[in-house]
């Protein structure tokens, strides 16, 4: 195979999971319902929350926005993948490859971000309880969302625009269901040094600096919840962060376990397995681990439920009428 500039490139090759026909359908079926958990799981929470002006605090107003990335994030993947499958072909364009690697990247970092976000709104509402409306006021949560978002766009951005100037040989296939930044980088015939350097640079920066906000935050939250005398409230305060210290351990322990699957083993199948925990499963199970753990979210689910059966019966009803 010849080296070629990107220019030249006009499609690369998603070798999937398995060249199996007969697995071809089980993927599919699997996958098309995860997605659908995914969106529908998120989108209830959405607008479970949206209809409730109880929960209309920055601590439901972050995780709405999670919904929404969450969202997004599966549908840079899953569909192209169901629809490979469903037509039988491996091809994603080259400008369709670097536009998914580019929202993929971009919802990532959102996420981890919004993740530390919510880590200090916790933060804030158990240790300076008195103080939360006045810290946490709507000026401030719009900073913190604009500042997420700016940073998570520059940063996909500066990656794109760094893999647009590598040169790939002339048939390249992908050992994954989605065009990764990290695999991209590794399949390109061109020098990868400073791409390498920028992309493990990023991730300590955004990822580990992050995770460590994100301990620093729980580590003053535990201590604050030590302090209080009575066993109900520290219950009440625990139970306001078990959530989200549930989906933080499941976000940063997927991705570690995608990053050490990689590094100690050479198979494609089995990274591309890995690469499923962090891509697909955990939005799946964000929605169902902020509601069951959640006394306000259920009772917002019950109402958001009830309320639409309502206006249901009452439509019908009118129907019945001359």
């Amino acid at each position: 195979m010849e080296p070629v500039n990107d220019t030249q490139i006009s499609a690369f090759l998603l070798l999937g999971f398995s060249k199996e026909p007969e697995l071809q359908p089980l993927i599919f079926g699997l996958f098309l319902s995860m997605y659908l958990i995914t969106v529908f799981g998120n989108l209830l929470l959405i607008l479970a929350v949206g209809s409730d002006s109880h929960l209309h605090t920055p601590m439901y107003i972050f995780l709405t926005n999670l919904s929404f990335v969450d969202i997004c994030f599966t549908t840079t993947t899953i569909p192209k993948m169901l629809w490979n499958i469903q037509t039988q072909s491996q091809v994603i364009t080259y400008a369709g490859c670097i536009t998914q690697m580019y929202f993929f990247t971009l919802f990532a970092v959102l996420d981890v971000l919004l993740l530390s976000v919510m880590a200090y709104d916790r933060f804030v509402a158990i240790c300076h309880p008195l103080h939360y409306m006045v810290i946490m006021n709507p000026r401030l949560c719009g900073l913190l969302f604009l500042v997420s978002w700016i940073i998570s766009v520059l940063h996909s951005l500066l990656h794109t625009s760094m893999v647009l100037r590598l040169s790939f040989c002339t048939e390249v296939e992908i050992p994954h269901f989605f065009c990764e930044l990290n695999q991209m980088i590794q399949l390109a015939y061109s020098d990868t040094f400073l791409n390498n350097m920028v992309m493990y640079f990023a991730a300590m920066l955004l990822g580990g600096g992050s995770f460590l906000g994100i301990l620093y935050s729980y580590s003053k939250i535990i201590s604050s919840i030590r302090e209080i005398s009575s066993a109900k409230g520290k219950y009440k305060a625990f139970s306001t962060c078990a959530s989200h210290m549930s989906v933080v351990f499941l976000f940063y322990f997927t991705r570690l376990g995608a990053y050490f699957s990689s590094a100690a083993t050479q198979s494609s199948h089995s990274i591309a397995i890995a690469s499923v925990m962090y891509a697909v499963v955990t939005p799946v199970l964000n929605p169902f681990i902020y509601s069951l753990r959640n006394k306000d979210i259920k009772e917002a689910l019950m109402r958001f439920s009830g309320m639409t059966a309502l206006k249901g019966t009452i439509i019908l009803e009118l129907k019945k009428c001359p």
